[in-house]
């Protein structure tokens, strides 16, 4: 793995972790597994923005997707990540004692645990067009730290990839309020410019996990369940857990970027802001936290939802 937004991807895997809501992940563990023995065949999952496959070897680890056959689209509109993907999965596999089989004239990975085999079918594309082309086929359409990306009317065509009945689940969704500890002079000028930067990029929102949340409510055919799932990374014991100091890094590199972009260079405290943090990376003593919500929910009439809106 040689990208540095793909070591990022791989960073903040421990992080996803402790952030989803776990009472979300029960129930969509327990629809799912309901889902799969009323249906005919495999269950289908697509996965919009999925990176490098941390949450396709997510929901093998965590049991979220049933026993029995599942196939697993993984779309992302980096190649370099999709690229990735098949090396971290057998990586993953190889580490618990799994199999990864790997059919080079499709490009499909199929993982078995003895439990559940997965097909893996990893798309570049862009998601929003991927879904359109879907037309109603999929039994869950996850999304983790999507939907602060897209236009929020693109809504009804991602709920329009799910079949009738079926569900969606889109964690890691921000919602503003980004922190940096311990407190500096220019926190608040930094954490304001940042998410100005949020809100002016095409689709971008700094609070777009309340913004969807109130678009799902008054949604025709879905209903939507929401929980907090904040991030909060600090020292353990005097040093980061796992490689979440290559987030912290990662992290300030975006905020600097960002806040360059939004005042054309010219906001004078950035750079000694930037140079205390990231001497606070080194020292282990920086912690950095913000809101996000987990929203899910089942989608009964897929044709609704993708035309509302849309007429």
């Amino acid at each position: 793995m040689t990208g540095e937004f793909q070591r990022y991807l791989r960073a903040k895997r421990t992080v996803d972790d402790r952030a989803l809501d776990r009472r979300l992940v029960e129930t969509l563990r327990t629809e799912l597994a309901a889902r799969a023995a009323s249906a005919d065949g495999p269950l289908r999952v697509l996965e919009l923005g999925a990176g490098i496959g941390t949450m396709v070897t997510r929901c093998l680890d965590w049991e979220m997707v049933p026993e029995g056959h599942v196939q697993y689209t993984a779309v992302d509109l980096s190649e370099e990540s999709i690229a990735t993907l098949p090396g971290h999965v057998r990586e993953w596999a190889d580490d618990r004692g799994h199999t990864v089989t790997d059919d080079r004239t499709n490009g499909r990975l199929t993982v078995e645990t003895g439990r559940t085999r997965v097909e893996v079918d990893a798309v570049v594309a862009e998601g929003v067009e991927y879904a359109r082309e879907a037309n109603a086929e999929a039994d869950l359409v996850m999304g983790v730290a999507l939907l602060d990306l897209i236009e929020r009317t693109e809504l009804p065509t991602i709920l329009g990839a799910v079949a009738d009945g079926g569900l969606y689940y889109f964690p890691i969704t921000v919602d503003g309020g980004t922190r940096f500890n311990p407190a500096h002079p220019a926190d608040r000028g930094v954490e304001r410019l940042y998410h100005a930067h949020m809100d002016r990029k095409a689709g971008g929102s700094s609070r777009a996990g309340g913004e969807v949340l109130a678009l799902l409510q008054s949604q025709p055919g879905v209903s939507v369940a929401a929980a907090g799932s904040d991030w909060i990374v600090k020292p353990v014991d005097g040093a980061y857990p796992a490689d979440e100091a290559v987030l912290l890094r990662h992290i300030l590199r975006t905020v600097e970027s960002a806040v360059t972009e939004v005042t054309d260079g010219e906001f004078d405290s950035l750079a000694e802001w930037l140079t205390t943090r990231r001497q606070q990376v080194d020292d282990a003593e920086l912690v950095y936290h913000t809101h996000q919500l987990d929203l899910f929910g089942q989608v009964v009439d897929s044709a609704t939802a993708q035309n509302d809106g849309h007429d």
